[in-house]
C-alpha cells in the first residue's frame, strides 16, 4: 500500500474529497494572513535583511499556493476514479503544449525567482519600474505588485521588468531656493512668508510629499548672494507641484514685499539618491 493509499483508506469518498477541500481553505487562508502581514510590513521602515525576508515570504507563499493547488486537484480525481500516474502523465503532456504558447508565463516565474536573489529590489522599496513609480507591495510568481502615490494597485508582468529604479531614502529631494535680498529687514519678511508657506505645504501637496518640508537655512554661495533653501521629500516624478503651483505662490508672495523681484530669483532642484539595476544578462548599471 503506498503512502497516498494509507492517508486516504479511511471514510467514504466524499468525506476524504471534504477533507482535501477543507485543508485547502485552511491553507489559502493562512497564506493570505501571511501575504496581509507582509503588505503591513511593507508600510513600515524595515532592516534590510527584514525586507529580504518579507519578499522571499511573498514569492514563496504564491509558489506554494499553486502546488498545494495542483496536488489537492490530483487528489480529488483520484477520489473520483482517475489515478495519479495518469494525472501526473497528462499534467506532463499539457504543460508542454501549453509551455509552447504560453513561455511569458514561464518567463515571469524564471524573472519573479530571479529578482528576488538578484537583491534588485525588496518589499517596502520604493522604485521606478517600466514607468510605473511606487512602493513594493509583493512578488508573486507572474506579478510584482506596486502600491502607486494615488494608492492604485499595480500590477507589472515580471517579464516586462529589464531595468529597476530603487530609491533607497524611499524619496527625491526637491530643493528650493530662495534668493534673499540684500537689505537684512526684507530678507527677514521674504523668510517669514517662506517659512508660512513651507508650513501649509504638506496640507496642501499632501498627496506628492512624504514628509514634512524643512527648512535648511540660509546659504551664502561664492559669489556672495544669500539663499534661503527648502528641502521639500516627494514622490519620483511627482515635483511639478513644486516647480509650479508652490514657486509661483512663493514668487507672489515675495513681490508683494520687494517688487523689483525677478521670477529666476527662485529656483527649484532635485537631488535623487538612487541605484539602477537591470537584469542578469541585459547588463549592470550604477
Amino acid at each position: 500500500m503506498t503512502l497516498i493509499d494509507s492517508l486516504f483508506h479511511w471514510g467514504s469518498k466524499l468525506e476524504r474529497v471534504l477533507v482535501v477541500a477543507l485543508v485547502l481553505v485552511g491553507l489559502q487562508l493562512a497564506l493570505w494572513l501571511l501575504r496581509r502581514a507582509g503588505r503591513s510590513l511593507a508600510g513600515r521602515r524595515l532592516t534590510s535583511r527584514a525586507s529580504k525576508v518579507a519578499t522571499i515570504v511573498s514569492l514563496t507563499s504564491s509558489i506554494i499556493l499553486f502546488v498545494t493547488y495542483f496536488v489537492a486537484f490530483g487528489l480529488i480525481l483520484r477520489e473520483l476514479g482517475l489515478s495519479l500516474k495518469a494525472y501526473l502523465t497528462s499534467a506532463s503532456i499539457i504543460g508542454l503544449a501549453v509551455g509552447f504558447g504560453s513561455q511569458g508565463i514561464v518567463q515571469d516565474v524564471v524573472t519573479g525567482v530571479t529578482m528576488v536573489f538578484a537583491d534588485l529590489f525588496d518589499v517596502g522599496d520604493m522604485v521606478e519600474i517600466s514607468g510605473q513609480t511606487g512602493i513594493i507591495r509583493g512578488v508573486g510568481m507572474r506579478f510584482t505588485e506596486l502600491e502607486n502615490s494615488f494608492g492604485a494597485r499595480v500590477l507589472i508582468p515580471n517579464r516586462t521588468i529589464g531595468n529597476v529604479i530603487n530609491y533607497p531614502k524611499g524619496y527625491i529631494r526637491a530643493l528650493v531656493d530662495v534668493n534673499l535680498p540684500a537689505e537684512p529687514e526684507l530678507a527677514q519678511k521674504v523668510e517669514a512668508r517662506v517659512s508660512e508657506v513651507a508650513s501649509g505645504a504638506l496640507e496642501q501637496y499632501g498627496r506628492i510629499l512624504l514628509a514634512a518640508p524643512s527648512i535648511e537655512g540660509r546659504v551664502r554661495t561664492s559669489s556672495g548672494k544669500e539663499i534661503l533653501r527648502v528641502k521639500f521629500r516627494v514622490w519620483p516624478g511627482r515635483g511639478t507641484a513644486i516647480e509650479t503651483g508652490l514657486r509661483s505662490e512663493l514668487l507672489a508672495l515675495i513681490k508683494r514685499i520687494v517688487p523689483e523681484y525677478e521670477d529666476w530669483m527662485v529656483t527649484v532642484n532635485y537631488e535623487i539618491e538612487k541605484r539602477h539595476a537591470t537584469l542578469p544578462g541585459v547588463g549592470w548599471r550604477s
